[in-house]
Parts: C-alpha cells; structure tokens; sequence
C-alpha cells in the first residue's frame, strides 16, 4: 500500500482516538508511531526520533525547574503576591497573566514562556482556590496569540520571510506581523477573559509528579535559589545565549535544580509530566510521515484543485488559511508554514497577484493552533495540570481559530493589498 495512504489512515484513526479517548493519549500517540514503523513508513531510528527531539528536552528540563518552583513554595509566593497587587478575582487575573504571556512571546520561544510561568500559575490557582484551566488556557492561547507580532516570535514567520526573500521579494519588516497579530491578540484576549471560565472545566489544578502531594511552604533559601535559576533560564530564553539552545538552556536550569540542591534527584525525577513527554514525542513521527510520504502535500494539493482554474484572490487567501489552520491543529507549525508558503506563492505567481497577502494568511493560520491538545507545545503543556480532554481544546479552540480566519479575510487585504 502506499505509505502516504498508510499515513493519512494513521492520521484518521488517531483523530477518531483522540477525539473518543478510548485509550490514553499518550498511548494512542507512541502506538501511531509504532504503527508507522512496522508498516515501513518509518525507520526504527525515525519512530522514536520524538524523544530525543529538542522541543520534548525542553520540556523536561522545564518541567523540573517547575518542580523546584513548587517544593519550595516559590510558586505560591509568587501567586500570593500576585493575588495581593490584582485581587482574587479570575478574570483580572487572567487579563494581567495573558499580557505578561503576549509580551514574553514576542521575543521568545512560546514553549519556553509557557513552561516558565505555568507552576506560577499553578501556585496562584491553589492560593486562590480557583479553578486552573481557565488560567492555563488562557496562558496558552495568549503564547500562540504573543508569536505573531514579531518576526522572531514563531518559526512560521521567519519562514515567511525567507521565502519572500528567496522568491526575490522584500521580507516583512520585524513588526509588521503585529499589524495582524496586535488585532488578534486583542480579541483573543477579549473571547478567553469572558468564556474561559464559563466554558471549561472547574476542576482545582491537578499538580504534575512530585506537586500532586501537599506543596510545602519551603525556606527562604530555597525559594531564592530557585528564583534566581528560574531567572537565568529566562534571560537565556529570552536574550538568547550563542551556542545554546532553549534546550539546552533548560537542561542547564535543571541541573542547577539538583547541584544547587535546590531538589532532590528523586524530585526532579517526580516532577516531569511523562504523560506529556510521551504524547508529543509520540505524535512527531507522525508529522515526519505525513512530510516524508507527500501525505500533506496530497491534502494541500487536493484542497487547491477544489478552487477551480480561476478563483478569486479573496478564495484563494481563504482555502489556503482553511487548509493552514486545520494541518497545523495535527502538525507542527513550523511543518505547515513550510508545506503551503511554497504552495500560495506558486498560485500568487500563476495569477499575478501580490504575494504578501497569501503568505500572511497561510503563516497566521500555522499559528492558530488552539483546537487541539496536539497542535502546539503550549497546549500539550497545560493539559496534565488543567484537566484538559481533547473535547475542551476543540470546544473552546475552534471559536478561537474562527476569530483568527475572520481577522485574517478583513486585515490582511487591507493591510497588503493583491493588487
């Protein structure tokens, strides 16, 4: 059989399991993986290529700086103070969070703002006695809204650049995303404040490992070492370090974690999500197959016969985002923003219209990744701690991607005109 049939199979019953959750995710992602290795689809070193992936490090080492933020009680400093300067009230609170989470985004890597601030989160959750997924959601819908209004916020949009560059077109200028991306971030901000807390669970937070026992108070020098690693870990994200890697600048706080004494090896051990690791270690693979076997580019290449021989430029922007928007819910932004660029800059030329619409549309819809728990780190993050089904994420995200597309139709003409 043919591997990108064989992949779009695995895709649709993964969709079905995800959906149902009839077994664990994170067992329905690993057996995806495995399925594609033993159909040939995959090699041994593809299918388990997920773990060693820089993304999946990252998590780990952030998820053991966390685990030193909660046993030293960090966290609910952090979150009493903030509950002392804003009130206990959730949607002030939320609105401070998500601007804090679009700022930080901006320049630096959403996964890495997310898996900063979430144990804060937490701590302010349990020092408040308020609900965690309406705060978790909302700090992860405000880092995949915070991304786009730079050029350094997302992959996507470095993509989108090099492109244009490489098609002998000028790139976007460093905040001229914003002008899409300031508007959708606002309204985003508007939607999650006001339905966040009606529409999804009320469940207390659901702390990771060690964190689901009784969090202690810790000493005071405890919780500076903490702060201070937590510190260093941030400026690294943010400013960035030459020759270090978010990833590795992760790893490092975590062995600071354990050196410093801060944790215990034990704790750190206990303090890893591993439901998370394994789903998005799992799920890569099946990125890389529908990459790998065309099994994407079927999808993207059978979406555009459907426009006809001559559809109108406002048709085009719109399929393509359609497209965009629904690939990235199950693959990597980045592997989106790659696979259709090319694809609406083909068409752009074919019609003699301006590349710059198409291209902003297809690298805003990568990036509108909120209908699933699988569509972007940051979601796949919060999902342990808040109690998340995938149902919640679908719910709740796909008025959110509306919001996005319904931008993207008014803007983005305006902002760059077809003709």
């Amino acid at each position: 059989m043919d591997p990108a049939v064989i992949t779009l199979a695995v895709l649709a019953v993964v969709s079905f399991l995800f959906i149902t959750e009839i077994i664990p995710m994170a067992v329905t992602a690993v057996s995806a993986a495995v399925t594609l290795g033993l159909c040939g689809v995959l090699t041994s070193k593809e299918v388990f290529s997920g773990f060693s992936n820089s993304t999946v490090v990252l998590f780990g080492g952030m998820f053991v700086v966390g685990a030193a933020m909660m046993e030293t009680g960090l966290a609910q400093t952090v979150g009493r103070f903030v509950i002392k300067k804003v009130g206990i009230r959730e949607r002030p609170l939320m609105v401070a969070l998500m601007l804090v989470t679009i700022f930080m985004s901006a320049f630096a890597s959403n996964t890495g703002s997310v898996a900063c601030l979430m144990p804060m989160v937490i701590g302010i959750c349990v020092s408040a006695k308020l609900p965690s997924a309406p705060l978790l959601m909302a700090l992860a819908v405000a880092a995949n809204t915070g991304c786009n209004l730079t050029m350094v916020g997302t992959p996507p949009n470095m993509l989108a650049n090099a492109a244009l560059e490489n098609a002998g077109f000028a790139p976007f200028g460093f905040f001229e995303f914003a002008i899409i991306g300031a508007p959708l971030c606002l309204g985003c901000l508007i939607y999650t404040v006001y339905l966040a807390p009606k529409i999804l669970p009320k469940n207390q937070a659901k702390m990771m490992g060690i964190a689901q026992m009784k969090i202690p108070e810790g000493s005071i020098r405890g919780q500076i070492q903490a702060l201070l690693i937590l510190a260093v870990v941030v400026a690294g994200l943010i400013i960035g370090i030459p020759g270090v890697s978010p990833s590795m600048m992760a790893v490092i706080g975590a062995l600071l974690c354990i050196l410093t004494r801060t944790i215990t090896e034990k704790q750190a051990y206990d303090g890893i999500d591993w439901v998370t690791i394994f789903l998005f270690a799992g799920m890569l693979p099946l990125a890389t197959a529908l990459d790998k076997t065309g099994a994407g580019q079927m999808v993207a290449d059978f979406v555009v016969e459907l426009m006809g021989s001559n559809p109108s430029e406002m048709t085009i922007m719109a399929v393509l985002f359609l497209l965009s928007c629904g690939l990235t819910q199950f693959m990597p932004n980045t592997a989106t923003a790659a696979l259709l660029i090319p694809i609406g800059l083909s068409i752009s030329k074919h019609l003699g219209v301006s590349p710059y619409a198409v291209t902003m549309a297809v690298t805003i819809a990568a990036s509108s990744s909120f209908a699933t728990p699988v569509a972007t780190p940051p979601n796949t993050l919060i999902m342990t701690p808040g109690n998340l089904h995938f149902k919640d994420y679908l719910i709740f995200g796909l008025p959110l991607c509306l919001i996005s597309f319904v931008m993207c139709v008014f803007i983005v003409p305006w902002a760059w005109p077809f003709r």
